[in-house]
């Protein structure tokens, strides 16, 4: 066992402060990581407040790491000490049941032994998350990071860059097809940048304007003001592909008629209770509203790649540790263009 320097809360109520955690020592399909940054993503937040009801303390948040490799196991054949890597919302699963055969670790039947707020696949041992400066974690859940992406803007790809990048290529999405952002926030930044880059035609719908010059800037071709009378009139059967990233309650009925027939709207967010559905919002026009998740491993490394490619990354504003508990106040503000990111070489200090 290994003592390394944390950031963790004790409680719901409780802010984040300096904290030792202890990283096991390197099992034969190990890999041994130096964390570099850490993104900030609102699940944390919840999570740390018990927003879920789900949470366990003490807790060392964070699942948007990107490091690099110091040790690995004897087994390991794919990763050497030096290489840029990344770790994302999940690091263990039986990887025997149907999901995980089909590159869908994160609905393992034996449950994924999620990066922090869980425990190992012994269902004992404490997960602990990336606002720390090293982590342990079997070789088949880290993913390599280009080498020509920024470490910090790619660490918020771990989430935020999966979460927007699946849909998107669920959908096939392609040049000349018409996309639609609900929410210009962490995720949707990323689903505008990830969705111009296929050659799609990105317009953002957004309730405030302030947000228009930005939208345009990452790739969208269209900025629509929701709140603006006759909005959803105009906007009638216009997109291919709606992408909802928003989770304070709105009316999904509106924006599924802004879908052309067989258009599929795509739900990220996850508002505090359930929202009504108009049935016939669907069934004019064979609209589909479905769910999106994070993507397996295979799926992830998918997205880095690509990303890699097309010189994508979140824009961020690095913060050292002892800045996070403003951080997340600011988040829950809105305060942020797009994400944080946590530079962890500040938690030695």
């Amino acid at each position: 066992m290994t003592k390394v320097p944390a950031y963790a809360t004790r409680g719901p109520t409780e802010p984040l402060s300096p904290f030792t955690i202890e990283r096991r020592d390197p099992r034969p399909d190990d890999v041994v990581i130096d964390v570099l940054y850490c993104g900030i993503c609102h699940s944390d937040i919840h999570q740390a407040r018990d927003e879920w009801n789900n949470s366990s303390y003490p807790m060392v948040p964070g699942h948007e790491i990107v490091g690099r490799v110091v040790e690995v196991g004897r087994d390991v054949t794919r990763l050497r000490p030096g290489d840029k890597v990344g770790v994302g919302c999940f690091v263990d699963s039986c990887l025997e049941c149907g999901p995980c055969k089909r590159d869908l670790e994160q609905f393992c039947e034996e449950g994924a032994a999620f990066t922090y707020n869980g425990t190992e696949m012994d269902r004992k041992t404490p997960t602990f998350g990336g606002y720390s400066t090293r982590i342990v974690v079997r070789d088949h859940f880290v993913l390599r990071v280009p080498e020509s992406l920024d470490p910090a803007g790619a660490a918020p790809l771990l989430c935020a860059g999966i979460t927007t990048f699946s849909p998107l290529s669920a959908a096939k999405t392609k040049r000349g097809d018409r996309v639609a952002v609900v929410g210009l926030g962490g995720l949707g930044h990323m689903a505008v940048k990830i969705a111009s880059s296929m050659g799609a035609e990105v317009t953002v719908l957004s309730t405030s304007r302030a947000k228009e010059a930005d939208a345009r800037r990452l790739g969208a071709t269209a900025f629509e003001l929701t709140r603006e009378e006759g909005a959803f009139q105009r906007l009638a059967g216009r997109f291919d592909l709606v992408i909802d990233s928003v989770s304070a309650p709105h009316d999904y009925n509106a924006y599924l008629r802004t879908l052309r027939p067989l258009g599929t709207m795509v739900l990220l967010g996850i508002p505090p209770a359930p929202i009504p559905l108009d049935a016939t919002a669907l069934i004019l026009g064979n609209r589909r509203l479905v769910g999106s998740n994070i993507g397996g491993v295979a799926e992830t490394q998918a997205m880095l790649d690509y990303c890699g490619e097309h010189g994508i990354v979140s824009d961020v504003e690095v913060i050292p540790a002892q800045e996070i508990n403003a951080a997340y106040e600011r988040v829950l503000r809105g305060d942020v263009r797009y994400r944080f990111v946590v530079d962890v070489s500040s938690l030695a200090k």
